[in-house]
């Protein structure tokens, strides 16, 4: 794609950006070789790079930007309330209006057991709350033994240590020993990939009854919680079959287990309620939240914490001895407040129930017919694409796991449309402003690049001509 003129010395910033800049989840070496995408400004559902050109922001930043690039209204709100309070902080014994009524916003929002929150300045950061705060609930509770957490291979909760460890993904696991001791993992509701020869509904109730399973092998007198995404993400969008969440609120509430919901993603209209625990139906005992919280204009993240969970802290004497420099930061809490109205003026969170997320997803799915795709998948406006070897075969993947996956990405990105690749798998996380228009956009770029992607592949041999 060419762009038409150089706005910024796009050379000059990728040197600079080399010399200085170690980027997350990243080979920097090979980064640094090709040169860093410098992105230098974005409206609504558009991204602009350093030369000028012009991208569909499939991925809604990273899952995140709910009402779009560049809303004003967020702006206005940050700069007034930086001129009023910059920042305070809410440790010893303090508060501020702008945390308060955050705080009130969110107990609105929430499903009715939800009246108090946490605040946090991430996701990761969140989910390490939820690691120390339901071992603490236990303790308080008079039940100290109850330390295991479980969570899903594949999942994902965050990068810091706790987080890294709640979650399922092995290649972090490699890296800093983890995951820390009384975290343990079960397998993920993944039917197209691993649901062999049973049924949806049948892989569902297999795979739910995994926790049973673990829970009674470790012992449920000595299990805290369980934590699982509705909508495993960044594991690459995998959508549990409609047997798998019933069946675990089952099992949680039978052996008296804390129930997660991290809702990191799914929360704030991703799924078309305003929390993905509502679309499944599950009543959750604590919810991680961030990204949707703010549409990323700042960092901001929290753990809503349920009135069971919240009475060990608040009828009970005694410190939390946890906290961040920035819980509740008062310009945070106006960028979320501001987002949170857009939200509710837009009625954004119905829109994706009932007008853009149907419209997208008709569209999505018609994307399943293509020769390279294996299944395509979209609840709400979240949604992946299976690439596969050989069409109609579940047990067939190409070889060098991921190396398709990449090269898809790529030339999306040559062709104006931001998707991500997880392993074989393409995925779309689109802002909720998204209009019929660009949906239609974003759907024949993709189709275009799946066609290239195709090509490339018959034409290296990879796939039968």
């Amino acid at each position: 794609m060419t762009g038409a003129s150089n706005l910024y010395p796009t050379r000059e910033l990728q040197a600079r950006d080399a010399a200085h800049h170690i980027h997350p989840f990243t080979d920097t070496k090979s980064l640094n070789a090709e040169g860093s995408r410098i992105i230098t400004g974005a409206k609504g559902v558009w991204l602009t790079d350093s030369d000028g050109n012009r991208y569909l922001d499939g991925m809604a930043g990273l899952w995140c930007c709910q009402v779009g690039h560049g809303r004003d209204e967020i702006a206005d709100a940050v700069s007034q309330q930086m001129r009023e309070l910059d920042y305070y902080n809410t440790f010893f014994k303090t508060s501020h209006p702008p945390v308060i009524a955050l705080s009130e916003k969110l107990a609105e929002l929430s499903p009715p057991q939800f009246n108090r929150v946490f605040f946090t300045s991430s996701g990761s950061e969140a989910n390490d709350t939820v690691f120390r705060m339901v071992r603490t609930y236990w303790d308080r509770m008079g039940k100290p033994d109850r330390k295991i957490i479980i969570g899903r291979w594949n999942g994902y909760h965050g990068s810091t240590l706790a987080g890294t460890s709640l979650g399922g993904m092995k290649g972090m696991h490699e890296q800093g020993d983890l995951p820390v001791p009384g975290v343990r993992h079960i397998a993920q509701p993944y039917w197209f990939g691993e649901g062999g020869d049973m049924s949806p509904d049948e892989f569902g109730i297999w795979a739910a009854r995994e926790l049973e399973r673990e829970i009674d092998a470790a012992g449920a007198d000595k299990v805290a919680a369980f934590i699982a995404e509705p909508i495993q993400g960044a594991g690459g969008v995998i959508i549990p079959p409609d047997t798998y969440w019933p069946e675990v609120a089952r099992i949680c509430k039978e052996r008296d287990i804390l129930l997660v919901a991290d809702e990191v993603i799914c929360g704030f209209g991703r799924l078309g309620t305003w929390f993905g625990s509502q679309y499944y139906g599950f009543e959750p005992d604590l919810m991680p939240i961030a990204k949707g919280l703010s549409s990323g204009y700042l960092p901001i993240g929290g753990v809503l914490v349920s009135d069971r969970v919240g009475a060990a802290f608040v009828d009970k004497d005694g410190d939390f001895n946890h906290g961040y420099t920035y819980s509740g930061h008062p310009a945070c809490c106006a960028a979320a407040l501001a987002n949170l109205e857009i939200m509710q003026r837009e009625k954004l969170v119905e829109r994706v129930a009932d007008d853009i997320g149907p419209y997208l997803q008709a569209r999505w799915k018609a994307l399943g017919d293509h020769p390279l795709v294996g299944e395509a998948r979209m609840v709400g406006l979240v949604g992946a694409l299976e690439l596969v070897p050989v069409k109609g075969d579940r047990s067939r993947t190409f070889e060098n796991v991921g190396t398709v996956g990449n090269l898809c990405r790529d030339l999306s990105f040559d062709n104006g449309l931001v998707m991500r690749a997880v392993r074989d798998s393409m995925i779309i996380s689109p802002p909720l402003v998204l209009t019929h228009e660009e949906a239609d956009e974003l759907v024949a770029r993709a189709h275009k690049t799946l066609d290239q992607t195709y090509a490339a592949l018959k034409r290296d041999g990879r796939i039968a001509a």
